[in-house]
């Protein structure tokens, strides 16, 4: 049974700088160049030098390990040092372990940090080609001999029993697909910067696995994106408004697998996105209606529905019209559909700006931002909030 109680990290830290590199589909560059300039620009956007950094935290699909990225940014000695697992579930958990660290007081300053070539190096949605023998590979071998051999038609299964559940049509995901490619229409960082689309669009776009449709899946991108993390106390010092850590949650699920999760007694839901939300909720002392802007993972688009409701925003089955409708602003920077697909980092991102009030797309008067992981996969969650003492 997952955690029942609020947990005493909320308000601890606060993210104090962001910096990325351009998103492209070729960066012409290593992955570890990417991963050192994100960190650089994260460092000089928090007003501190590679110097004061005592800690780093990346994920385990990282091809540029911390202390390869320390010597290479300058930093010095490290006191703390971790990796999370389950790829981009683990995008909200490099904060909470940093948070974690932070208050435990094994590190004052910890960049968290995610850099790849996954347009023009490893491509994930090329699916599985070769994987080595382990435990967590075996719950593949029910359903890649099937054909089910990419991200894309995984999520379609668990899509396809959604639709069927609730009596919608495709149309139903096109709703987060337009939202998404409307922010990133305005947003110059973006990849699809100047292209917003409409529900025709997405309803034109080729099917990739039946139901999901081209415009329902994230792009692929190049680059890196870097967060820098410090006590809430040090950060109110430093030269931006902090977002602070209202609180942060990992979360898996009963029969939990990644991204094949076929034998759960229900295929509508994500029960890994219920155990963060509780957590999230019983620790910042907030519920939905209090949230200003959701930062929601959007890999595929029919997962950004259920996230909607497994936090409770609506009722199962209700968040294509929670959607449409435009009830809560969502993925302000485009999201991974529209801006760039940094496996969420640059999500976490986003949500520091609209905190700060310097989001491209900002929502005035935006103190309490939701920001998601990875789906269908172990993930994680933040609630970040402006400084009460700002």
């Amino acid at each position: 049974m997952s955690l029942r109680r609020r947990d005493t990290l909320g308000g601890r830290a606060a993210i104090a700088g962001i910096g990325a590199t351009e998103f492209s589909k070729d960066s012409g560059r290593s992955e570890l160049r990417l991963a050192v300039e994100a960190v650089r620009a994260a460092l000089d956007d928090a007003g501190l030098a590679p110097a004061d950094v005592d800690g780093m935290v990346t994920f385990t699909m990282d091809t540029s390990p911390e202390i390869t990225v320390a010597q290479a940014a300058g930093i010095g000695e490290l006191s703390f040092f971790s990796r999370i697992h389950y790829g981009g579930g683990a995008a909200c958990a490099t904060v909470q372990q940093a948070a974690l660290a932070i208050a435990a007081g094994v590190a004052d300053v910890v960049v968290c940090y995610r850099a790849f070539n996954e347009r023009s190096g490893r491509r994930f949605g090329s699916g599985v080609r070769h994987r080595e023998p382990s435990a967590e590979g075996a719950a593949l071998g029910w359903p890649l001999p099937f054909g089910l051999l990419t991200p894309a038609s995984w999520v379609a299964m668990a899509a396809q029993r959604y639709l069927h559940t609730y009596g919608l049509t495709p149309e139903a995901f096109g709703h987060v697909a337009v939202v998404d490619r409307g922010y990133a229409a305005t947003n110059p960082a973006a990849y699809f910067h100047g292209r917003p689309i409409t529900l025709a669009d997405h309803a034109a776009s080729r099917w990739i696995v039946e139901p999901l449709r081209l415009l329902d899946c994230c792009q692929e991108t190049d680059g890196g994106q870097a967060l820098v993390v410090t006590s809430a106390e040090r950060a109110r010092d430093l030269p931006h408004p902090p977002a602070v850590i209202a609180a942060a949650a990992q979360g898996a699920g009963r029969a939990q697998e990644q991204m094949t999760s076929f034998y759960r007694d229900d295929l509508t839901g994500l029960p890994e996105s219920a155990v963060v939300a509780r957590q999230l909720w019983r620790t910042s002392g907030l519920a939905p209606a209090d949230i200003d802007v959701g930062i929601l993972y959007d890999h595929f688009t029919p997962f950004v529905l259920m996230q909607l409701e497994e936090f409770g925003f609506c009722g199962p089955g209700e968040a294509a019209d929670f959607v449409a409708e435009g009830r809560l602003p969502l993925n302000t920077h485009g999201g991974q559909l529209g801006e760039a697909y940094l496996h969420g980092m640059n999500g976490v991102a986003e949500a520091v700006r609209q905190i700060r009030g310097t989001a491209v797309n900002r929502i005035p008067g935006a103190r309490r931002v939701l920001v998601t992981a990875g789906t269908g996969v172990p993930t994680s969650g933040l609630v970040l909030t402006a400084d009460p003492q700002g």
